[in-house]
């Protein structure tokens, strides 16, 4: 699995991506576009989530501002998020309808954004990436499902050691999380021991479990926080 710290090119995420290649990469949202780096594996969000958080609205022209950044970039993003409405199934679904078929044009694999009320039935044919957004408690509970549905899931807002774990065992491809970097010592270490850990280099001290059944994980156990 790639973990993606959001928006974050620093000296630690740098040193960290060369000791362990191939379990870091870079999600890159509007206005933060410091790289790519060649050693990294990169994917772009569409700034959605924190306009909602902020109370503000959706901002296009950033979007298409970071669209054209990318179209300049030799090398390629592994998915693109087509625009969502967080936390509305409908319009999510509309918004799908109205921009992929605009975001196609570029040739880049398009992954949709998953919200609370919807099963793996609306995820459109032609999505190549499912993710996994909308609230905590609902996206909490559909990573064992949607990732046992669909090759490639990645989880929006993971921040701790044990949802990494969680996300790992369930076969997510990649998850992203802001949290890593923010001055949290407890889940930049969180970080650093997942990383030692899923290289091979240290011992797992870690098993996490669940009940993938309809609802969801009935069970997450270990690991020092949620």
């Amino acid at each position: 699995m790639i973990v993606m710290p959001s928006n974050n090119t620093g000296i630690r995420v740098g040193y960290l991506a060369g000791r362990y290649p191939g379990l870091l990469g870079h999600l890159y949202s509007v206005e933060a576009t410091a790289g790519p780096f060649h050693f990294m594996p990169y994917a772009l969000d569409n700034g959605a989530f924190p306009a909602f958080v902020k109370g503000e609205a959706w901002n296009e022209p950033a979007y298409w501002a970071l669209i054209n950044w990318c179209r300049l970039q030799t090398q390629a993003p592994r998915w693109v998020l087509v625009p969502d409405v967080v936390g509305e199934r409908e319009a999510t679904i509309s918004s799908w309808h109205r921009w992929a078929p605009i975001l196609r044009e570029f040739g880049w694999p398009l992954a949709f954004a998953a919200q609370d009320g919807m099963t793996p039935a609306d995820v459109p044919a032609e999505a190549s990436v499912v993710f996994l957004g909308g609230s905590t408690e609902w996206k909490r509970q559909a990573i064992g499902p949607w990732c046992a549905a669909f090759p490639r899931v990645h989880v929006g807002r993971i921040n701790t050691y044990r949802w990494l774990w969680y996300c790992a065992d369930a076969g997510a491809e990649s998850c992203d999380g802001t949290g890593w970097t923010r001055g949290d010592q407890d889940q930049w270490r969180g970080l650093e021991q997942w990383l030692s850990e899923a290289s091979g280099e240290s011992a797992r001290s870690i098993q996490t479990w669940c009940d993938f059944g309809p609802s969801g994980p009935l069970t997450v156990a270990g690991g020092r926080s949620s």
